[in-house]
């Protein structure tokens, strides 16, 4: 099974190792130089890569974690990543957890993120990233061999907001969702502090792809654990730009349209935030769990801990917030394969 953090400074010895702390070491993933292919088949689970040519003609890079044949899968769940991150560094550990678990997982890389298609965390519309997510978890839906299967979405930070999205464009197309820290609203202690939203839509109207909004920085704000931050500092694909005007109008767009319609949700979720998380706000997440019409609704208010819950924590509480989905799980779906609900 996967170690909750592997450990790449491991594979160096410990001269390199010392080198490697904050002086620009890089590794092949973050779990080290092993390849995907070796790293995949230690952790006994089928992982895959593609890309995926959306209705509007956007190129998409995407993955899937499966378990090993023939075990067949329990459900199916479509991933969602953040801002600014993608679905082939550390956003790996937690598929891997689930398809090692029974559960067939999937997730793309969304415009303008990671090997996708889109000038680089430039998002000028989030309903059309609504709609490539939607129509590739459709067609995979489509496969006889999920054909009966439950589907689940989940969602981390901007990919909780786009699952509730998702689920409000097609409000019976899953069986339920996991959002994780989700941007039902930015946090005030990371928007800047000068006149934001009218002079921001303003000048975005003009120069949206402009990379100049002053914010506090996310990586610092989210992963707890040092050595973790400077594995998910490696990660090449990391936007580490300042956000385009563009994309910030529009995040905070969503966020407010997605506060007026919480009592619009009515699928089956489990919501999962941090009380320390400064990125996006708690509180928010408790007000989701409030006034949600969905009958089947749980909350996990996590004490002390920040907005990274299944990387940037301890390997304790990450165990904890992965037992707490995975417990989740287990209560809307058929018994794992092993006969063991655990």
């Amino acid at each position: 099974m996967a170690n909750l953090n592997p450990n790449p400074f491991a594979e160096m010895n410990e001269q390199e190792s010392e080198q490697g702390h904050g002086h620009g070491r890089s590794f092949l993933n973050y779990w080290g130089n092993t390849s995907e292919e070796d790293y995949f088949a230690s952790q006994r689970i089928k992982a895959s890569k593609s890309f995926y040519t959306s209705p509007r003609g956007f190129k998409l890079f995407t993955r899937s974690w499966l378990p090993l044949p023939p075990t067949p899968p329990r459900a199916l769940i479509f991933m969602v990543h953040g801002y600014g991150n993608n679905i082939s560094w550390t956003f790996q550990a937690t598929s891997i957890f689930l398809a090692q678990k029974g559960f067939a997982c999937f997730a793309l890389d969304l415009e303008g993120h990671g090997r996708s298609q889109g000038l680089k965390a430039f998002v000028p519309n989030v309903d059309s990233v609504v709609h490539d997510c939607l129509s590739f978890f459709n067609f995979l839906k489509l496969d006889p061999q999920f054909q009966g299967l439950p589907s689940f979405l989940y969602g981390e930070s901007m990919g909780g907001a786009i699952c509730l999205l998702i689920h409000f464009a097609d409000p019976k197309g899953f069986d339920g969702a996991i959002l994780v820290a989700p941007m039902c609203k930015i946090s005030d202690n990371v928007k800047p502090n000068w006149p934001i939203p009218q002079f921001l839509t303003a000048v975005a109207k003009f120069l949206p792809t402009l990379a100049i909004v002053p914010t506090a920085d996310l990586l610092d704000k989210s992963v707890k654990v040092e050595e973790k931050k400077i594995v998910a500092e490696m990660n090449p694909m990391r936007y580490r730009g300042k956000p385009r005007l563009g994309t910030v109008v529009e995040l905070l767009r969503v966020t407010e349209h997605l506060s007026q319609r919480l009592r619009d949700v009515t699928l089956p979720f489990i919501v999962l935030h941090g009380n320390a998380d400064v990125v996006t706000d708690p509180n928010v997440s408790k007000t989701l769990y409030e006034e949600a019409k969905s009958e089947d609704k749980t909350i996990k208010i996590y004490e002390g801990m920040m907005h990274s819950l299944l990387y940037g924590e301890s390997d304790e509480n990450v165990e904890i917030v992965r037992n707490d989905i995975l417990s989740w799980l287990n209560g809307r779906c058929r018994t794992s394969v092993d006969g063991d609900r655990n």
